[in-house]
């Protein structure tokens, strides 16, 4: 039974010997499955053994290709590099180690790729705004060229992407790129132009699976606008100095030349800056000088005459070289020289009209006198003086005005509470009428305005007015119109030149709320005597007249009074009486039936007949007292009998 054991045991530990032995020799690569590599880097592939004391290594490719790189072999470690990668190392490597009669074998694969530089911005030419040009992103060595997307942004904005997907015939180094065109604004200037290329490839870092190149936009903007400004002026005596100030517009700021244009046409340069200073003048610097602004992108220029004159007599012309002259009024134009004994003068029109005035010489002086000046007097007027052979001449312009009044205020229709009134400011004998405005305010408050713009000038004298058309109201009274009139004419001087009427509101009102009071009462018995008195509201408080309606609808005149009294009433007096409120703003009526009733009797007594006895002859007596109480107008009692008679 021991013996048995130990053999067990022997057998045992041989398998478990052998079992160590053979876990125990193994081996690893590094990277362990795959490795992306740069085109032209250095790459290492290490295989490393262990569990064998002298393993042996080899390297070769899956497909049997040449290496293309160098091996050494360190103890258990053998290492492949690869200095630079090229095509030729895109593989799957395998590395195989032999320890005895044991053997192991790795793979690893490697993938390359070229993504070297930063793209590449290149314009077509300078960027000017308003003109087309071409931009182009170029990614330059890149490889695979099927996993390269290019964008191409203006600032935040994408201009373009493009992905190159379709696969390469042959391993080779690609050139890729995009081409955009636009047009450059003037919010382009300092704008950002960003290319951004990105190489697909997950294995690699994302630092440098993404390239970017960032070109500021340089802008230009032609040379324009070369303006030149000349001090004092173009026009130089003999020893004379000026200055010539040159500038022009553009991006980048245009490089400023001055030349003179010499008598073969050329120009011959004088400066580089922007000022040019001559001087002691001759005759003979007289001509044509140029003033050049120059950038990338163009140049502008501007040219400007220069005249030297021999140095002349003066001549002055008073009250200036513009005058201006009321219609009616009388103008003295006076020319003088000096630097000359004996001058000799003339007048003209600019077109050659008569003068239509008084012309005077006095020594070394000539007046032109217009009196009264009209409409044919409005123009320039030119005095020629002539020393010896020398001539000079100076102009001066006559401008016509007429604003000789204020406004005229005008309200038509009242003004009556309630009823539309009409406003009308006028400004009589105005000229020139399209420089004419009128403004209308009623209190603080603007209510109607005009400009007379578009006025016909006739050459006479015209009448300008607006109109404004209200509802007045009792509030109204008291307010006060403003017209305000205006010429505007800033480049003449004289004076006024506004003008302003005022007229404060009255408002009437027409009469109303008529009334009528009888006293005893409308309804009367023959023989009594009645009082009517009518009153009525209005503005200004209306005038009373009483009437007495005829049967055919007429209206027979009364009295003035406010209250008409008849006495010892008779059956005739029955009847409708009209009272009328009279004011400027209209009239208010009132009507009021008077009605008399016969005192009725049962018999004729003896005093009744003495009384008729009597009455004949007492009726001559009272007509005569009749007709003197009639001339002597007595007011206030009225008899309407007397009346009809007075009438037959």
């Amino acid at each position: 039974m021991p013996g048995k054991m130990a053999v067990i045991f022997g057998v045992s530990n041989i398998l478990w010997m052998v079992l160590a032995a053979s876990q125990a020799f193994k081996i690893e690569i590094t990277p362990e499955s795959q490795i992306v590599a740069q085109i032209n880097a250095s790459v290492s592939l290490t295989c490393r053994a262990t569990g064998c004391e002298a393993p042996s290594f080899s390297w070769r490719t899956q497909i049997d290709s040449p290496l293309n790189g160098k091996v050494r072999r360190e103890g258990s470690t053998s290492v492949l590099t690869m200095d630079p990668v090229s095509f030729g190392n895109e593989h799957s490597y395998l590395c195989t180690a032999t320890c005895g009669a044991r053997k192991e074998e790795k793979a690893v694969k490697v993938l390359i790729y070229s993504f070297p530089r930063d793209p590449e911005i290149q314009l077509s030419g300078p960027l000017e705004v308003g003109k087309p040009v071409r931009a182009t992103c170029l990614v330059r060595d890149v490889y695979p060229f099927e996993r390269l997307e290019i964008d191409l942004l203006k600032g935040d904005r994408l201009l373009k992407n493009q992905e190159f997907l379709e696969s390469a015939e042959t391993k080779s180094l690609e050139t890729k790129g995009l081409e955009v065109t636009f047009t450059p604004t003037n919010a382009d200037i300092g704008e950002a132009l960003v290319c951004q290329a990105q190489l697909h490839i997950n294995e690699i870092d994302a630092n440098l699976r993404k390239r970017t190149m960032t070109k500021t936009l340089q802008v230009h903007i032609s040379p324009r606008n070369t303006v030149v400004s000349v001090s004092p002026s173009t026009r130089l005596q003999e020893g004379g100095s000026v200055t010539m100030t040159c500038s022009s517009e553009g991006l980048p700021a245009p490089q400023i030349t001055w030349s003179k244009t010499s008598d073969n046409g050329q120009p011959q340069l004088l400066s580089g800056n922007g000022t040019l200073t001559l001087i002691a003048m001759r005759v003979e610097d007289s001509g044509i000088y140029v003033c050049e602004g120059v950038n990338p992108v163009g140049r502008d220029r501007k040219e400007v005459e220069l005249i030297v004159q021999e140095k002349p007599f003066t001549v002055e012309i008073s009250p200036g070289p513009q005058v201006a002259a009321g219609i009616g009024d009388s103008v003295v134009l006076t020319c003088g020289a000096t630097g000359c004994a004996v001058p000799s003068f003339s007048w003209r029109t600019q077109i050659d009209s008569p003068l239509h005035g008084q012309v005077r010489r006095e020594g070394a002086t000539s007046t032109l006198t217009l009196s009264p000046v009209s409409f044919e007097h409005e123009r320039s007027y030119l005095c020629t003086v002539t020393c010896g052979r020398r001539k000079q001449e100076k102009t001066i312009k006559v401008d016509l005005y007429s604003f000789p009044r204020d406004p005229e205020i005008e309200v038509i229709g009242g003004p009556v509470d309630g009823e539309p009134a009409t406003v009308r400011c006028s400004v009589p004998d105005v000229y020139p009428l399209d420089r004419l405005e009128i403004r209308l305010l009623k209190g603080e408050r603007l209510v109607e305005s005009k400009n007379f713009l578009e006025a016909e000038e006739k050459d006479s004298l015209k009448t300008g007015s607006v109109e404004m058309t209200f509802i007045p109201t009792v509030d109204d009274t008291g307010k006060v119109l403003v017209c305000q009139a205006k010429l505007q004419i800033d480049e003449m001087e004289f004076e006024p030149k506004q003008r302003q009427s005022t007229r404060t509101l009255h408002v009437q009102i027409a009469p109303r709320n008529m009334t009528v009071l009888v006293s005893p009462s409308s309804t009367l018995e023959e023989g009594q005597s009645v009082n009517m008195t009518c009153s009525g509201d209005g503005l200004p408080a209306p005038k009373i007249q009483w009437s007495r309606q005829l049967r055919d609808g007429s209206l027979q005149f009364l009295s003035e009074n406010a209250t008409l009294t008849l006495t010892s009433t008779r059956r005739g007096d029955s009847g409708i009486y009209v009272c009328e409120g009279r004011n400027q703003a209209g009239t208010g009526r009132k009507e009021v039936e008077l009605i008399i009733q016969g005192r009725e009797r049962d018999y004729v007594s003896p005093g009744f007949l003495m009384l008729y006895c009597a009455s004949s002859l007492l009726i001559p007596a009272i007509g005569t007292i009749v007709y003197f109480a009639r001339r002597a107008n007595m007011k206030g009692s009225y008899s309407l009998v007397d009346a009809q008679k007075s009438k037959v």
